[in-house]
């Protein structure tokens, strides 16, 4: 009977310790979990960079056709992206964009200059991700 208490005893430990994991295989997983991270979290934050430049495309085509519509009904292109919103004139006939200006995907309002480069109505760009004129990559100029 004691022997009985003694083995039962002996087998519950050595099931106790059966049910858990040790600290070197939690160790082995997360060093693995932190491989994968550092193989795939460059290429998708790569795709998020992408996907900035290209809404800031097509945000700009969209300002772009808003300000052709308006040199439709006024005659000539407004003085800010401003007046695509509100105007006194009485040619008006706005609002040429549904909501506010937006701004650029990284918080940076987008430039608009009457005139712009040679053979051109206006310029209108973003200065990419550092807000500065030129820049390379993320930080380049995107320009219509």
């Amino acid at each position: 009977m004691f022997f009985d208490r003694v083995c039962k005893s002996e087998t519950h430990t050595v099931n106790k310790r059966k049910k858990g994991f040790t600290l070197i295989e939690l160790l082995i997983v997360i060093v693995i979990l932190g491989l994968l991270a550092s193989l795939v979290a460059p290429t998708m934050f790569s795709k998020v960079d992408s996907s900035k430049i290209k809404t800031a495309e097509t945000q700009l085509r969209m300002l772009e056709s808003a300000l052709n519509t308006y040199r439709l009904d006024m005659g000539n292109y407004p003085a800010s992206l401003d007046e695509l919103l509100k105007s006194e004139n009485p040619k008006w006939d706005g609002p040429y964009l549904p909501r506010e200006v937006p701004l650029d995907p990284w918080g940076n309002p987008y430039h608009y200059v009457l005139g712009g480069e040679a053979g051109k109505s206006f310029t209108l760009s973003s200065l990419g991700s550092d807000g500065k004129a030129g820049g390379e990559g993320e930080a380049a100029d995107i320009t219509l």
